[in-house]
């Protein structure tokens, strides 16, 4: 994974949300908060995992919609921030944090209603076994993001610390076919990428977003967006007659099979 000894320096978790999410960087903060809750939400009594946690910025927010949440990241240190968010906001009894490997996730099939990986995929260099993982542990749905190819980021993402996959829509089709998911809704956003608002005063990242938002909603706006926000579902099993699943009536035939021993 790209990045990977980046983020689990102490000095970037400690930083990471003041230098990301400060001052210009609140319009970033509040769209993709927008739109996992608008994907997700609502979230009561739902049980959540988001891979890529970081320091838990959506995390605590689900927990605060009332998610039964895991954040799961590769980062101690960037969970020991997670932590003292969730300590803060009095959300430590709905949330848990797991130091863990999103190729290889300690949980069974079907075990979340939803997974949540946002600023996860555009450092993988070989994405999809792990969106096959993801999938495997959601009964019901997969929501991500990715940086776009044919969008302003192109011209900057070889100077980023960890560089940055990009995809077509195309590439995100083809993944989620493979991993045996179907596309239940797409939206595309910030004409100007990230790291344009990230250096601006919030008044004036502010004024630059309006604009963005209005180029945004046009068909060459919308083309040329630099993320992307992907709602998959898993597909439902198909039933027979008595309304029981393939698996069911498999599990029904082995039980009702008899014993040769």
């Amino acid at each position: 994974m790209k990045g990977q000894e980046w983020y689990q320096a102490d000095d970037v978790a400690k930083e990471y949300d003041d230098v990301r999410f400060g001052d210009g960087g609140r319009v970033i903060d509040r769209r993709e908060k927008e739109a996992v809750l608008s994907a997700v939400g609502p979230v009561e009594g739902k049980r959540v995992l988001e891979v890529a946690c970081g320091t838990g910025r959506f995390t605590t927010m689900l927990a605060d919609q009332g998610a039964d949440i895991v954040g799961l990241d590769i980062s101690r240190e960037m969970l020991e921030q997670g932590r003292r968010k969730v300590q803060e906001s009095g959300l430590s009894d709905r949330v848990e944090f797991m130091r863990g490997d999103a190729s290889r996730l300690p949980f069974p099939d079907d075990h979340f209603d939803s997974v949540v990986a946002m600023r996860f995929f555009h450092l993988m260099d070989e994405p999809a076994p792990f969106l096959r993982e993801l999938r495997r542990v959601s009964k019901d749905q997969v929501f991500f993001d990715t940086f776009n190819r044919r969008s302003a980021r192109v011209l900057y993402t070889w100077l980023l610390p960890m560089g940055s996959r990009l995809y077509s829509e195309d590439d995100v089709v083809s993944m989620l076919s493979a991993a045996d998911l179907r596309l239940a809704g797409e939206a595309h956003d910030f004409v100007l990428p990230y790291g344009f608002y990230r250096n601006l005063p919030g008044w004036v990242a502010r004024a630059f977003r309006a604009v963005d938002e209005t180029v945004g909603r046009t068909v060459p706006g919308d083309y040329v967006a630099s993320v992307s926000y992907w709602d998959a579902r898993v597909p439902e099993k198909p039933t027979d007659a008595d309304g029981d699943t393939a698996t069911d009536a498999d599990d029904d035939r082995a039980d009702a099979a008899p014993d040769t021993e």
